[in-house]
């Protein structure tokens, strides 16, 4: 029973890349599902979210307008679609899974489950 990330790499600036968050052993779409992402140095940071529905979803204010966040219930899996990456969105993502809280924004609660993360590093 795990979340697993895929889809990082390296990227330059101003590309796009796509990182899957796939849930095995259980359904995801019984779950919220948020995105977080940590930088060196600095503390994780909840940066998306969606609802079991695929609604609501939220965005942090570093990531509004370029990421989106969606669900595809039958492949047991939520995306992350990232456009006009900046150096500064390196870092690892991961994502977590919680049956009743929605709002996954808030790295020090302990989730239903976890990713082990997945690194982007966006350079030229």
């Amino acid at each position: 029973v795990q979340l697993v990330e895929s889809g990082g790499g390296l990227v330059q600036p101003g590309g796009s890349l796509r990182l899957s968050c796939a849930a095995s052993g259980f359904t995801l779409d019984d779950y919220n599902v948020g995105w977080f992402r940590q930088v060196p140095g600095k503390k994780r940071e909840g940066i998306s979210y969606i609802g079991k529905s695929g609604r609501p979803t939220y965005y942090a204010d570093s990531v509004k307008g370029r990421f989106t966040i969606s669900r595809d219930n039958a492949r047991n899996t939520v995306y992350l679609q990232m456009n006009s990456l900046k150096p500064e969105d390196t870092g690892v993502y991961y994502c977590a899974a919680d049956l009743k809280i929605l709002e996954i924004t808030d790295p020090r609660i302990l989730y239903d489950y976890w990713g082990q993360g997945t690194q982007v590093t966006v350079s030229s």
